[in-house]
């Protein structure tokens, strides 16, 4: 498969197809052996439109058909890897996926990367939380900057997030996930390693050499007993509650929760006096 023509990508939003990704918040580019995709939305801190989470599942499958690429890189721009979906919405750019209309579809590029045939690694370049952290955690290695901060946000905004009560409890236990969920404390990237959430911590100045490193470490191993032992890994990692999880995104909570996101506030169900300044 060769890369599409340069001259027909515009920064028009449209359906995937070629080295386009669907949306001009992504950019894809070969680089040797590898495709990499750039989150590069720095106006809303790369903020996720419905489409950058369906062009990411994308380009996984593209790097997969293609045979002139070993293995995806996924990184962000400026200090911002990550922060999960747009709970404005999207400011109309990618109008042919709206928000809206995304809620009851599976756009979302998690189970995805989990079933990858070729290998992908994120270089998390700095904040990642919600959604950037799935992709991180989907990924086959995690390789983060020292800069980079960890959060799972999404009970302040009312959302019963089964998958990151499912992953996050395989990969660092009950214990952890209650107290990275129920308070929605930020961790460093040394406690994220520490934890096992992520699989290395390097300086930032090298994060992208040290990620392309790995990246060809693991494009170097057998494909067919690879594929093997990330089935065993997902197996072991398993199922989340998608009916509990898409039943909790049209309930009342939810709807309390994006309002006080929008207004800058703490929602209705949080107690006068634990109230703060500001969106939680």
């Amino acid at each position: 498969m060769t890369a599409a023509d340069p001259t027909t990508t515009t920064d028009t939003p449209r359906p995937p197809e070629g080295d386009w990704l669907g949306t001009p918040y992504l950019k894809f580019t070969r680089e040797g052996a590898f495709g990499v995709c750039r989150l590069d939305r720095p106006a809303a801190r790369n903020a996720m439109t419905p489409a950058m989470y369906f062009g990411i599942r994308y380009a996984v499958r593209h790097v997969d058909a293609d045979p002139d690429l070993a293995g995806l890189l996924i990184t962000g721009t400026g200090d911002v890897f990550a922060p999960g979906g747009d709970m404005g919405g999207g400011d109309g750019s990618d109008d042919w996926l709206t928000f809206g209309s995304a809620l009851g579809m599976d756009v979302t590029p998690f189970e995805t990367l989990r079933q990858s045939v070729k290998p992908v690694v994120s270089a998390v370049n700095g904040l990642c939380q919600g959604g950037g952290l799935q992709i991180a955690m989907c990924s086959d290695m995690a390789v983060v900057s020292d800069r980079a901060t960890f959060r799972v946000p999404e009970l302040f905004r009312g959302i019963a997030d089964t998958y990151y009560s499912q992953m996050l409890t395989r990969l660092i236990g009950p214990v952890r996930t209650r107290d990275l969920m129920f308070t929605g404390r930020t961790l460093s990237a040394q406690e994220a390693c520490e934890w096992g959430m992520v699989a290395r911590v390097v300086p930032h100045d090298e994060l992208l050499d040290t990620a392309r490193e790995v990246l060809t470490q693991c494009s170097r191993t057998a494909p067919g007993a690879r594929g093997l032992v990330k089935s065993s890994i997902d197996n072991y990692l398993g199922l989340f509650d998608r009916i509990g999880m898409q039943a909790s995104l049209s309930a009342p909570e939810v709807i309390e929760g994006f309002r006080a996101f929008k207004e800058r506030r703490s929602p209705e169900w949080v107690h006068p006096d634990l109230r703060t300044e500001g969106r939680l």
